[in-house]
Protein backbone atom coordinates (compact mmCIF):
# COMPACT_ATOMS: atom_id res chain seq x y z
CA UNK A 1 0.00 0.00 0.00
CA UNK A 2 3.15 2.37 0.70
CA UNK A 3 4.90 1.48 -3.14
CA UNK A 4 2.62 3.82 -5.10
CA UNK A 5 3.05 6.92 -3.21
CA UNK A 6 7.01 6.29 -2.96
CA UNK A 7 7.27 5.76 -6.21
CA UNK A 8 5.34 8.77 -7.08
CA UNK A 9 7.27 10.88 -5.16
CA UNK A 10 10.61 9.85 -7.20
CA UNK A 11 9.09 9.63 -10.42
CA UNK A 12 11.09 12.71 -11.37
CA UNK A 13 14.17 11.10 -10.08
CA UNK A 14 13.59 7.93 -12.40
CA UNK A 15 12.83 9.98 -15.75
CA UNK A 16 15.67 12.48 -14.94
CA UNK A 17 18.64 10.14 -16.73
CA UNK A 18 16.60 9.37 -19.72
CA UNK A 19 16.30 13.63 -19.88
CA UNK A 20 19.55 14.50 -19.06
CA UNK A 21 20.80 12.15 -21.77
CA UNK A 22 18.35 13.24 -24.56
CA UNK A 23 19.52 17.17 -23.53
CA UNK A 24 23.18 16.33 -24.22
CA UNK A 25 22.82 14.22 -27.12
CA UNK A 26 20.42 16.78 -28.67
CA UNK A 27 19.83 20.23 -27.34
CA UNK A 28 22.72 20.58 -26.23
CA UNK A 29 24.41 20.48 -29.98
CA UNK A 30 21.41 22.68 -31.25
CA UNK A 31 22.33 25.09 -28.84
CA UNK A 32 26.06 25.12 -30.07
CA UNK A 33 25.32 25.39 -33.66
CA UNK A 34 22.98 28.20 -33.61
CA UNK A 35 25.41 30.27 -31.65
CA UNK A 36 27.54 28.85 -34.35
CA UNK A 37 25.49 30.55 -36.85
CA UNK A 38 25.86 34.00 -35.69
CA UNK A 39 29.49 33.64 -35.92
CA UNK A 40 32.17 34.09 -38.07
CA UNK A 41 33.65 30.52 -38.00
CA UNK A 42 36.64 28.62 -39.74
CA UNK A 43 36.91 25.38 -37.59
CA UNK A 44 40.19 26.84 -36.41
CA UNK A 45 40.78 30.14 -34.88
CA UNK A 46 37.81 30.73 -32.24
CA UNK A 47 34.38 32.25 -33.47
CA UNK A 48 34.27 35.52 -33.99
CA UNK A 49 30.62 37.24 -33.28
CA UNK A 50 28.94 37.87 -36.66
CA UNK A 51 25.14 38.35 -35.55
CA UNK A 52 22.81 38.04 -38.02
CA UNK A 53 24.97 38.52 -41.05
CA UNK A 54 24.74 35.00 -41.99
CA UNK A 55 21.05 34.74 -41.86
CA UNK A 56 21.46 37.86 -44.12
CA UNK A 57 23.40 35.77 -46.43
CA UNK A 58 20.29 33.43 -46.69
CA UNK A 59 17.87 35.19 -48.67
CA UNK A 60 20.75 36.50 -51.09
CA UNK A 61 21.95 32.98 -51.16
CA UNK A 62 21.06 31.67 -55.07
CA UNK A 63 22.42 27.94 -54.48
CA UNK A 64 20.27 28.05 -51.14
CA UNK A 65 16.82 29.34 -52.95
CA UNK A 66 18.04 26.24 -55.49
CA UNK A 67 19.09 24.13 -52.70
CA UNK A 68 15.24 24.95 -51.09
CA UNK A 69 13.69 24.03 -54.63
CA UNK A 70 15.09 20.54 -54.61
CA UNK A 71 13.86 20.23 -51.31
CA UNK A 72 10.57 21.03 -51.85
CA UNK A 73 10.20 18.35 -54.85
CA UNK A 74 11.63 15.69 -52.55
CA UNK A 75 8.79 16.51 -50.25
CA UNK A 76 6.27 16.42 -52.59
CA UNK A 77 7.39 13.63 -54.58
CA UNK A 78 8.05 11.99 -51.25
CA UNK A 79 4.11 12.41 -50.67
CA UNK A 80 3.20 10.88 -54.28
CA UNK A 81 5.40 7.97 -54.51
CA UNK A 82 6.66 6.10 -51.53
CA UNK A 83 3.43 7.24 -49.36
CA UNK A 84 0.87 7.17 -52.21
CA UNK A 85 2.21 3.98 -53.92
CA UNK A 86 2.98 2.29 -50.01
CA UNK A 87 -0.53 2.66 -49.79
CA UNK A 88 -1.79 1.20 -53.03
CA UNK A 89 0.37 -1.97 -52.78
CA UNK A 90 -1.25 -2.26 -49.40
CA UNK A 91 -4.49 -2.05 -50.15
CA UNK A 92 -4.41 -4.51 -52.72
CA UNK A 93 -1.74 -7.00 -51.46
CA UNK A 94 -4.22 -7.07 -47.95
CA UNK A 95 -6.89 -9.19 -48.76
CA UNK A 96 -5.46 -11.95 -50.83
CA UNK A 97 -4.35 -14.99 -50.30
CA UNK A 98 -0.26 -14.98 -49.94
CA UNK A 99 -0.62 -11.35 -49.66
CA UNK A 100 2.76 -11.35 -47.57
CA UNK A 101 4.59 -13.21 -50.56
CA UNK A 102 4.08 -10.25 -52.65
CA UNK A 103 5.05 -7.64 -50.47
CA UNK A 104 8.34 -9.30 -49.68
CA UNK A 105 10.12 -7.61 -52.75
CA UNK A 106 9.02 -4.53 -51.94
CA UNK A 107 10.56 -4.99 -48.88
CA UNK A 108 14.09 -5.98 -49.78
CA UNK A 109 15.56 -2.52 -50.72
CA UNK A 110 15.18 -1.19 -46.78
CA UNK A 111 17.88 -2.87 -45.32
CA UNK A 112 20.06 -1.61 -47.72
CA UNK A 113 21.61 1.84 -46.10
CA UNK A 114 20.79 4.98 -48.59
CA UNK A 115 25.06 5.26 -49.29
CA UNK A 116 24.51 1.49 -50.34
CA UNK A 117 21.48 1.73 -52.02
CA UNK A 118 23.20 4.88 -54.30
CA UNK A 119 26.09 2.75 -55.22
CA UNK A 120 24.01 0.17 -56.31
CA UNK A 121 22.25 2.92 -58.84
CA UNK A 122 25.07 4.40 -59.85
CA UNK A 123 25.55 2.38 -62.52
CA UNK A 124 22.23 2.13 -63.76
CA UNK A 125 21.46 5.98 -64.05
CA UNK A 126 25.08 6.92 -65.29
CA UNK A 127 25.29 8.45 -69.13
CA UNK A 128 26.08 5.54 -71.16
CA UNK A 129 24.85 3.38 -68.18
CA UNK A 130 21.95 -0.03 -67.85
CA UNK A 131 19.29 2.78 -67.97
CA UNK A 132 20.52 3.93 -71.35
CA UNK A 133 20.83 0.31 -72.40
CA UNK A 134 17.32 -0.54 -71.61
CA UNK A 135 15.39 1.97 -72.50
CA UNK A 136 17.57 3.01 -75.92
CA UNK A 137 18.19 6.41 -75.09
CA UNK A 138 21.01 8.43 -74.61
CA UNK A 139 19.81 10.53 -71.45
CA UNK A 140 22.53 11.75 -68.91
CA UNK A 141 19.42 10.69 -66.18
CA UNK A 142 22.01 12.75 -63.71
CA UNK A 143 23.67 15.19 -65.68
CA UNK A 144 20.58 17.73 -65.38
CA UNK A 145 18.29 19.57 -63.59
CA UNK A 146 15.74 18.53 -62.44
CA UNK A 147 15.80 15.18 -63.80
CA UNK A 148 18.59 14.32 -61.63
CA UNK A 149 16.55 15.65 -58.75
CA UNK A 150 14.04 13.20 -60.31
CA UNK A 151 15.94 10.27 -61.05
CA UNK A 152 16.93 10.17 -57.37
CA UNK A 153 13.67 10.46 -56.33
CA UNK A 154 12.57 7.45 -57.82
CA UNK A 155 15.31 5.13 -56.15
CA UNK A 156 14.58 6.99 -52.80
CA UNK A 157 10.89 5.26 -53.49
CA UNK A 158 12.28 2.41 -54.38
CA UNK A 159 14.13 2.08 -50.88
CA UNK A 160 11.15 3.68 -48.86
CA UNK A 161 8.16 1.85 -50.83
CA UNK A 162 8.48 -1.51 -48.40
CA UNK A 163 8.48 0.26 -44.83
CA UNK A 164 5.52 2.23 -45.99
CA UNK A 165 3.71 -0.58 -47.64
CA UNK A 166 4.22 -2.50 -44.12
CA UNK A 167 2.76 0.31 -42.01
CA UNK A 168 0.42 0.83 -43.66
CA UNK A 169 -0.64 -3.08 -43.75
CA UNK A 170 -0.69 -2.45 -39.76
CA UNK A 171 -3.15 -0.10 -39.88
CA UNK A 172 -5.57 -1.95 -41.96
CA UNK A 173 -4.92 -5.09 -39.41
CA UNK A 174 -5.84 -2.78 -36.59
CA UNK A 175 -9.48 -1.84 -38.80
CA UNK A 176 -12.43 -3.37 -36.67
CA UNK A 177 -14.46 -5.61 -38.77
CA UNK A 178 -18.00 -4.23 -38.15
CA UNK A 179 -17.85 -1.45 -40.00
CA UNK A 180 -16.23 -2.94 -43.01
CA UNK A 181 -18.99 -5.70 -42.80
CA UNK A 182 -22.04 -3.35 -42.19
CA UNK A 183 -20.74 -1.37 -45.28
CA UNK A 184 -20.56 -4.22 -47.48
CA UNK A 185 -24.20 -4.90 -46.50
CA UNK A 186 -25.15 -1.41 -47.56
CA UNK A 187 -23.81 -2.03 -50.97
CA UNK A 188 -20.53 -0.56 -50.77
CA UNK A 189 -16.98 -2.14 -52.45
CA UNK A 190 -14.26 -1.32 -54.25
CA UNK A 191 -12.74 2.70 -54.10
CA UNK A 192 -16.65 3.26 -52.21
CA UNK A 193 -15.53 1.30 -49.14
CA UNK A 194 -11.99 2.33 -49.32
CA UNK A 195 -12.95 6.09 -49.47
CA UNK A 196 -15.69 6.32 -46.83
CA UNK A 197 -15.32 3.52 -44.69
CA UNK A 198 -11.56 2.37 -44.68
CA UNK A 199 -9.66 5.08 -45.50
CA UNK A 200 -11.11 7.58 -42.20
CA UNK A 201 -10.41 4.36 -40.55
CA UNK A 202 -6.92 4.55 -40.84
CA UNK A 203 -6.52 8.28 -40.51
CA UNK A 204 -4.39 8.15 -37.43
CA UNK A 205 -1.74 5.91 -39.29
CA UNK A 206 -1.94 7.99 -41.97
CA UNK A 207 -0.59 10.94 -40.18
CA UNK A 208 2.22 9.14 -38.84
CA UNK A 209 3.50 7.53 -41.88
CA UNK A 210 2.84 10.97 -43.68
CA UNK A 211 4.68 12.88 -40.48
CA UNK A 212 8.02 10.35 -40.80
CA UNK A 213 7.95 10.51 -44.85
CA UNK A 214 7.48 14.69 -44.58
CA UNK A 215 10.89 14.75 -42.05
CA UNK A 216 12.63 11.87 -43.95
CA UNK A 217 12.42 14.10 -47.14
CA UNK A 218 13.65 17.27 -45.66
CA UNK A 219 17.05 16.11 -44.67
CA UNK A 220 17.78 13.69 -47.62
CA UNK A 221 21.33 13.70 -48.21
CA UNK A 222 22.77 10.42 -48.54
CA UNK A 223 20.92 9.38 -51.66
CA UNK A 224 22.49 12.66 -53.29
CA UNK A 225 25.63 13.15 -51.87
CA UNK A 226 27.09 9.55 -53.06
CA UNK A 227 25.07 9.87 -56.72
CA UNK A 228 25.86 13.68 -57.24
CA UNK A 229 27.64 15.40 -54.69
CA UNK A 230 24.93 18.03 -55.62
CA UNK A 231 25.89 18.81 -59.03
CA UNK A 232 26.85 18.84 -61.70
CA UNK A 233 27.63 22.42 -60.63
CA UNK A 234 25.35 22.69 -57.46
CA UNK A 235 21.87 22.09 -59.62
CA UNK A 236 20.68 18.82 -57.18
CA UNK A 237 21.59 19.52 -54.18
CA UNK A 238 19.20 19.39 -50.94
CA UNK A 239 18.86 21.48 -47.73
CA UNK A 240 20.90 19.46 -46.19
CA UNK A 241 23.87 18.84 -48.65
CA UNK A 242 24.21 22.59 -48.64
CA UNK A 243 24.67 22.51 -45.25
CA UNK A 244 27.29 19.66 -45.31
CA UNK A 245 29.38 21.59 -48.47
CA UNK A 246 29.15 25.30 -46.63
CA UNK A 247 30.23 23.58 -43.23
CA UNK A 248 32.96 20.58 -44.44
CA UNK A 249 33.79 21.29 -47.85
CA UNK A 250 33.37 25.29 -48.14
CA UNK A 251 34.83 24.89 -44.25
CA UNK A 252 32.67 27.38 -43.37
CA UNK A 253 31.07 26.96 -39.84
CA UNK A 254 29.25 29.26 -39.36
CA UNK A 255 27.10 29.75 -42.98
CA UNK A 256 26.67 25.98 -42.49
CA UNK A 257 25.81 26.22 -39.31
CA UNK A 258 23.31 29.04 -39.90
CA UNK A 259 21.91 26.68 -43.03
CA UNK A 260 21.48 23.39 -39.95
CA UNK A 261 19.63 25.69 -38.13
CA UNK A 262 17.08 27.05 -40.90
CA UNK A 263 16.79 23.55 -42.14
CA UNK A 264 16.10 22.47 -38.55
CA UNK A 265 13.30 25.21 -38.08
CA UNK A 266 11.49 24.28 -40.93
CA UNK A 267 11.78 20.62 -40.83
CA UNK A 268 9.98 21.28 -37.03
CA UNK A 269 7.69 23.83 -38.23
CA UNK A 270 6.32 21.41 -40.62
CA UNK A 271 5.92 18.68 -38.61
CA UNK A 272 4.28 21.25 -35.82
CA UNK A 273 1.17 22.11 -38.39
CA UNK A 274 1.24 19.24 -39.76
CA UNK A 275 0.60 17.28 -36.62
CA UNK A 276 -1.64 19.92 -35.33
CA UNK A 277 -3.52 19.83 -38.05
CA UNK A 278 -3.99 16.28 -37.94
CA UNK A 279 -5.16 16.38 -33.88
CA UNK A 280 -7.60 19.03 -34.83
Amino acid sequence: MTRAPILGRFRHGYVAPAALLVAGLLYAPFVWTAYLSLTRYDGLAPPEWAGLANFAKLFDDPVLLSSAGNTLIWVVGTMALPVGLGLLVAVLSYDIRGGAWYRVPFMLPYALSGAGLAMVWSPVLSHGGVANLLLGVDTAFLQKAPHNTIAMLLVWTWQQLGVNTLLFVVGLQSIPKGPIEAARLDGASGWRLFRHVIWPLMRPLTAVVVGLALVASLKTFDIVWVLTQGGPGRNSETLAVTMYKETFVAGDYGYGSTVAVALTVVAGLASYLYLKRQVR
